[in-house]
C-alpha cells in the first residue's frame, strides 16, 4: 500500500511537472519573437546609423578634396602674383627714367643727369629696403663664408688676418637670406 501511496504521490508531482513544462513551452515562443523583433530592428538602426556615418565621410572627403583644390589655387596665384607689390612700387622707378630718356638732350648737362641717375637710384634703393633687401657689409669686416665670397688674397699690414680688404661686388640680404654673397678680396 505504501508503494501504491508513492505511485500516487508521484504520479501528482509529475503531472504538475509536465504541466509546468507544457506551459514554458507555449510561453516561450512569444519573448522568441519579440527578441527576433528587436534583433531585426536593432540591426536597422545599425544599418541606418552606418549609412549616416557612410555618407557624412563621403561629404568630409568631398569638402576636403575642395579645400585642398582651393589652397592649391591660391597657392599657385600666390606664387604668380607674389612680385606683384614690388613691381607696383617700381613703375614710379621706370617712370623717372623715361623721363629722363626722354629730357631734352641739347639743354641736359652732366651734372644735371647725375643728379636725376642719382635720385632715381636712391628712389629704386628706397623700394628694395622696404621689402626688406639690405646690403652685407664687407669692407673691414671678419671674413664670414655664409655672407662672403672670397676671391682673392692679399697681404695688407692695415688689416688683421682674416679680414675684408676689399669688396669687389655688393652682396644682398633679402630678410634673413643671403640672395647674394659679396665678392671680397681677404687680407692673409
Amino acid at each position: 500500500m505504501n508503494d501504491e501511496k508513492m505511485t500516487q504521490d508521484v504520479s501528482p508531482d509529475s503531472a504538475a511537472e509536465e504541466t509546468t513544462d507544457k506551459a514554458e513551452q507555449t510561453v516561450d515562443p512569444a519573448p522568441e519573437q519579440a527578441e527576433q523583433i528587436d534583433w531585426q530592428q536593432e540591426a536597422e538602426r545599425w544599418r541606418a546609423q552606418a549609412e549616416e556615418n557612410n555618407n557624412r565621410l563621403l561629404r568630409a572627403m568631398a569638402d576636403m578634396e575642395n579645400m585642398r583644390r582651393r589652397l592649391r589655387k591660391e597657392q599657385e596665384d600666390l606664387a604668380k602674383y607674389a612680385s606683384q607689390k614690388v613691381v607696383e612700387e617700381l613703375l614710379p622707378v621706370l617712370d623717372n627714367f623715361e623721363r629722363a630718356l626722354s629730357a631734352d638732350k641739347e639743354a641736359m648737362t652732366v651734372e644735371s643727369l647725375l643728379t636725376g641717375v642719382d635720385m632715381v637710384y636712391r628712389q629704386m634703393v628706397q623700394v628694395f629696403e622696404k621689402e626688406g633687401l639690405a646690403p652685407i657689409p664687407a669692407k673691414g669686416q671678419p671674413f664670414d663664408p655664409h655672407v662672403h665670397q672670397a676671391v682673392m688674397q692679399t697681404e695688407d699690414p692695415e688689416y688683421g688676418s682674416g679680414v675684408v680688404v676689399e669688396e669687389l661686388q655688393k652682396g644682398y640680404q633679402f630678410k634673413d637670406r643671403v640672395i647674394r654673397p659679396a665678392m671680397v678680396k681677404v687680407n692673409a
